[in-house]
C-alpha cells in the first residue's frame, strides 16, 4: 500500500496593537500573510511562530485556529518540472508581542497593513480567497478545498 504524501504548512493573520495586519512580500508569490512548511519534529504552532519570526522579525502569541485549506491538486515546483504533493494548510490568528520588522531571504518587504487593504495587495486568486477566510473568522473554522492550475474551488465548509 502506498501512503499519500502531503506537505503541511502554516500561515495566518497577525495583528498589532493598532489593528494592522502583518504582510510579507515573497520574491515569487508576491504579498501574502506569513507562513511556511512545518519541519520534522515541530508542532504546527511552533512552526507558525518560527516562520513569522524568520520572515518578519516579529514574535507572536497565537489565539485561534481560523481555517484549514487543502490544495488537492498536484502541482509543480518553480522549476516547472518537479512535482509538489498535495498541501494542507492550518491558518491561525494571533497578536504581535515583540520584535522589529525585518526582511529575510523569503521576504522582499514586510509591512503592517490596514485590514481593509490586505486583499488588494494579493495577486494570486487562491491566496486572496484563503486570506479572506482568515480575515473573516467569526468563531467558525473555515475548511477550504481547492486546486491550482487551473484554480478551482472544490468546496467551502464552516466547522463549529
Amino acid at each position: 500500500m502506498n501512503f499519500p504524501t502531503h506537505i503541511v504548512t502554516v500561515g495566518g493573520i497577525i495583528e498589532n496593537d493598532r489593528g494592522k495586519i502583518l504582510m510579507v512580500k515573497h520574491p515569487v508569490r508576491g504579498w501574502e500573510v506569513p507562513g511556511g512548511q512545518v519541519e520534522v519534529g515541530e508542532t504546527v504552532t511552533e512552526a507558525f511562530k518560527r516562520e513569522v519570526k524568520e520572515e518578519t522579525g516579529i514574535d507572536i502569541e497565537i489565539s485561534n485556529l481560523v481555517s484549514v485549506s487543502s490544495n488537492i491538486g498536484i502541482g509543480t515546483q518553480y522549476d516547472g518540472v518537479s512535482p509538489i504533493p498535495t498541501i494542507v494548510t492550518l491558518a491561525f490568528a494571533g497578536k504581535a508581542v515583540s520584535g522589529e520588522l525585518t526582511t529575510s531571504e523569503e521576504s522582499l518587504e514586510v509591512s503592517w497593513v490596514d485590514r481593509n487593504q490586505v486583499l488588494d495587495l494579493i495577486d494570486e486568486d487562491f491566496t486572496r480567497d484563503r486570506t479572506r477566510y482568515m480575515l473573516n473568522y467569526d468563531g467558525k473554522i473555515t475548511y477550504f478545498v481547492f486546486s491550482r492550475n487551473p484554480y478551482v474551488i472544490h468546496g467551502v465548509q464552516y466547522l463549529q
